[in-house]
């Protein structure tokens, strides 16, 4: 797509890179497509396309529940499984990868090295099993709260905390994922992140709020990581930022659920 003369002498159309968001995060039929620097011009306004995702998602859960008659673990995982399918396992990769790059010992050339690699280790295996199965206990415990809302909170704030990385890092180029970083900055992302905020409160109160502030977090810890290891981020480090976000507001909309 970055290099396909196709789209030299195209213009920017707000729709339409909104609709090429969608086609390059999701399995939909939508079939927009446009350049990568017009598509990521749009990048703070990822959260608000995957609220309907997250819609989608909760749909699921409720067929699941009160048609199916199934129970809230079989739930969780059929609500998982839904999320990962419908997003074209996008960001997997992602959290294999940059866990490679983590795990191994040398300077953050050598770690850049490993990330990038093809190959996956037995850390990244390890870790994906891990995020998996924290996410599918944390879309358990809500739906034991009844909490079905959640399910859309908790796609929605995945995106909040791949924005907070990418806001706070500094781009690995070539890449995709560097298009992502320079195209967000603290304007569009507090207006996207404050406008998320009051979208999980109407639904919610302060679970929802919680839900989105836990994303943040998860955002900070994993730029930092990433800083730590790399100095610099790519595209695996955003993908695992949108992994772990969705697990790390599952956990705290759980607590929250505990203590409200």
């Amino acid at each position: 797509m970055e290099n396909d003369d196709y789209f030299e002498d195209e213009e920017f159309s707000p729709v339409k890179s909104l609709l090429g968001l969608l086609t390059f995060s999701t399995i939909l039929p939508i079939n927009v497509f446009t350049s990568i620097e017009y598509m990521t011009k749009l990048t703070w306004c990822w959260p608000f396309l995957h609220i309907f995702i997250g819609i989608l998602a909760a749909i699921c859960g409720y067929v699941s529940i009160e048609i199916l008659h199934l129970n809230s673990f079989f739930t969780a995982v059929i609500v998982y499984a839904f999320l990962m399918i419908i997003t074209g396992y996008n960001h997997l990769d992602g959290v294999m990868d940059m866990a490679d790059g983590v795990m191994v010992h040398g300077a953050p050339e050598r770690k850049i090295m490993v990330m990038k690699d093809s190959s996956v280790g037995a850390g990244g295996v390890a870790t994906l099993f891990l995020v998996a199965t924290l996410t599918i206990a944390g879309i358990y415990n809500i739906l034991d709260y009844n909490f079905i809302l959640g399910i859309i909170i908790c796609e929605m704030s995945a995106k909040t905390s791949l924005l907070t990385t990418a806001l706070i890092s500094r781009p690995l180029t070539p890449g995709i994922g560097s298009y992502f970083i320079n195209e967000t900055n603290i304007t569009n992302y507090m207006a996207s992140t404050a406008i998320i905020l009051i979208i999980a409160y109407v639904m919610s109160g302060y679970v929802g709020l919680a839900g989105v502030v836990g994303a943040m977090v998860s955002g900070l810890i994993i730029a930092t990581i990433a800083r730590r290891n790399f100095v610099l981020a790519n595209g695996d480090v955003l993908g695992m930022s949108n992994e772990v976000g969705r697990l790390f507001s599952l956990l705290f909309m759980a607590v929250a659920l505990f203590y409200v």
